[in-house]
This record gives structure tokens, sequence and C-alpha cells, in this order.
């Protein structure tokens, strides 16, 4: 018996630059003229290029995948791919199961139909039988929390009741491998987290998944593995929080305007308050940050940034010298300047990194320190990101 539910094997997808396929109603009059046109295979024509290319994963049933990266990367080409609606040039993708795809929410409705008789319409196109549909109605509208209008004409929803009911219909569905593409980022906070608990229920009743979203925190919490996508070609596939943490890596890296070698980063160390070394912090103590740097070159007026990363990447806390304290720095040539910062680590329990930049806010970056150093908070369990101080 095979234990895949998903294979994506070796796939490539091109598309001529001028075209959108980013909406169903984008892709009726692009396959219309593939129909007539011949497919040059693995040829890139003068406008060709590759959406996907070369890309491989295998899913077994059960198991969740979150696919991440930039805009134009090819994560919506994948989900298209995996639900039939485009076809690749090459490689083969072999589907293991009944599978529904949510890649745009309220796809299929009728602006002239209700509520009501969308649900059933919607509920057809996603593949669910008359019957199945009557037995979980009430079901639907509840989550959706629009009952009052579900007898109106869905063409007098706003955009937040006409995504209610949209994600409502598909987290209904009950198939074997869901497909989901940036629904997190629909409607307001409440209903997104109402969102995110009926995928991981999803999840957690046996379901595969493929879930895209640039909410990384999001694709952490519910997938243990994912894939970086960039340019139409993988560039990290591994835990979640690894592969996080190199996107978020990646991209700060691109803010570097006008780094050049003029200065080095001798040392960087922690002290606790009472000016012990110490890598390990408990919230409310208060750290000192001590580095040394060497100039090159004599310039001044340089500001300094300071920030702290979580180990899956997301910067929790970023301030500047300027802004915040109104301070600059100045470097004599060849000489080695040694800098002190305080902070107060009200953080909850984990793994932190410690970056530095210095830049001129005109022309750029002089030293640009990404993850200085690693540090731990050991605190009471919390949920958040901050950790604040109660006096019940």
């Amino acid at each position: 018996m095979n234990s895949s539910a998903v294979e994506f094997l070796n796939v490539y997808k091109k598309f001529r630059k001028g075209e959108r396929n980013d909406s169903l109603r984008d892709l009726i009059p692009y396959l219309s003229k593939k129909a007539f046109l011949k497919s040059k295979g693995d040829k890139l024509g003068e406008k060709d290029f590759w959406a996907v290319k070369n890309v491989s994963f295998q899913l077994k049933k059960g198991e969740a995948l979150g696919i991440i990266g930039p805009n134009g990367a090819g994560k919506s080409t994948i989900l298209k791919l995996l639900s039939g609606i485009l076809r690749p040039n090459k490689g083969e993708i072999r589907i293991h199961g009944r599978l529904s795809a949510l890649i745009e929410v309220g796809a299929g409705f009728h602006p002239d139909l209700t509520g009501r008789e969308n649900i059933y319409l919607n509920g057809a196109i996603l593949g669910m039988r008359k019957e199945e549909i009557r037995n979980r109605f009430d079901e639907i509208v509840e989550f959706s929390g629009i009952s009052e209008f579900i007898d109106t004409p869905v063409k007098r929803y706003s955009s937040g009741m006409y995504a209610r009911l949209g994600f409502s219909i598909a987290a209904h569905v009950d198939p074997e491998i869901l497909l989901i593409d940036e629904v997190l980022s629909v409607g307001d906070f409440s209903f997104q987290l109402k969102c995110l608990k009926r995928i991981q229920e999803v999840i957690e009743n046996g379901t595969t998944v493929i879930f895209i979203s640039h909410n990384l925190p999001s694709v952490i919490t519910l997938c243990p593995k994912s894939i970086l996508m960039n340019k139409g070609e993988i560039h990290k596939y591994d835990d979640s929080k690894y592969v996080s943490r190199f996107y978020y890596k990646i991209y700060s890296t691109t803010r570097r305007a006008a780094e050049e070698e003029y200065f080095a980063l001798k040392d960087m160390e922690l002290f606790s308050s009472n000016g012990v070394l110490s890598t390990s912090f408990r919230p409310g103590e208060w750290a000192k940050l001590k580095m040394t740097i060497e100039s090159k070159i004599q310039i001044d007026n340089l500001v300094m940034s300071f920030y702290l990363k979580r180990n899956d990447g997301m910067v929790v806390f970023d301030a500047s010298s300027d802004v915040n304290g109104s301070r600059f720095f100045s470097f004599h040539a060849n000489r080695s300047q040694e800098i002190e910062l305080g902070f107060r680590v009200n953080l909850p329990e984990g793994t932190y990194f410690v970056g530095i930049n210095l830049f001129d806010p005109d022309k750029g970056f002089y030293l640009y320190v990404d993850e200085g150093m690693e540090f731990y908070v050991i605190a009471p369990k919390t949920n958040g990101y901050a950790y604040i101080d109660l006096k019940w």
C-alpha cells in the first residue's frame, strides 16, 4: 500500500513574460490559448521564464508542508500544478487521495446568488456531494459567523464576509489532501485565529496539508517542515524554524547597500547586571553588550542599529541610535573602539540572537553583523512575543 499522498518529481513549468496567472479569471484565457498552441517542451523562448524549475518533494499521508518565499517565487504555481489547474512542461505529479484546493477564497461564488445558494454551489465545486453539504450546512454557517445574512446575495457582502464564507465552506470539505494558499490574510484578526485553529484540527485528523503563507509564525505552528522557494527553485527544504530563519536572514541581507571592508567586529560578549559573563538570562534582568570594533578609516556620524531575533529568524526588537538616544558614532583610522549597550531582557523563554549594524543613512552599511551571538531566556510559560511584569 502506497504511504505517499503527494509526489512532486522534477517538475518544470514555464510562463511567458507579460502573462498573468495569479487568479482563476487570468487562467481561463491562458488555458484557452494553450489549447491551440504547441508546447516547446523544456525549451525557453525569448520571452519565456521558468516559474517552477526542477522542483521535487514528497509527502506521506497525514504530513503538513509549508511553502514560503517572496512574491513571484513559484509558490502559487506549485499549488495550481498540484490541483490540476496547470500542467507541467516537464516532470511528474502523483496525487494519492481526494484533493481539495483553497487557492482563491470564494472562487466560484455567483454574485447574484445568496450565501445559502453559494454554499451548495461552491461546495460542489470543491468536490462535496449534495448530501454532504446538507449535513454540514449548519456547521459552515456557524463557523462563518454570518448567519444573519445567509439569505442575502453575496454581491451585498463586504470583502470580510465574502472571505469568511469562502473559507468556512473549504474548511468543511474534509479531503484527504488539502492545498491552502495564503488564506490567513483574509478577514479580521479573530477570524484569522479561528482559521488557524481549524487548519490545525484538519492536520491533527490526518489530512495531508500543503500550506502557502507569508505569515511565517503560522507556517512554523502548522508545519514541521517547509520549503523556501525563490525564482522558481527550492533554496531550502528543512525544519520550518530553520527555513524561516534562513529566509529572514536572506531578506535582511538584501538591505546592505554600500558595505565595504572598512570595519571588523573583533569581539562581542554579554554580561549580567553584576558584570558576570553570561549567555543565560531571566525576564526583567538587565544585560550589557560589549563589543570591540576596528576601523580602517576615519569617519564620523555613523548610526548604530541593535536588534534581537528569535531562533526562527523573526526580529522581535529593532532600534537605532539616532532615533532611540540621539547618538552617533565616530571612528579613527586603524584603531579599535569598545562600545557598551545595556538592555532589559523582557522576552519569553527561548533562544535569541543579537545583531548590530553601523550605517550612514545616505550611503548605506559599513558594518553588518546579522547574528553576532546567541543567548537564552529562561522564563515561566507565557504566550506572545514579549514578557511583561505582572502584579495580580
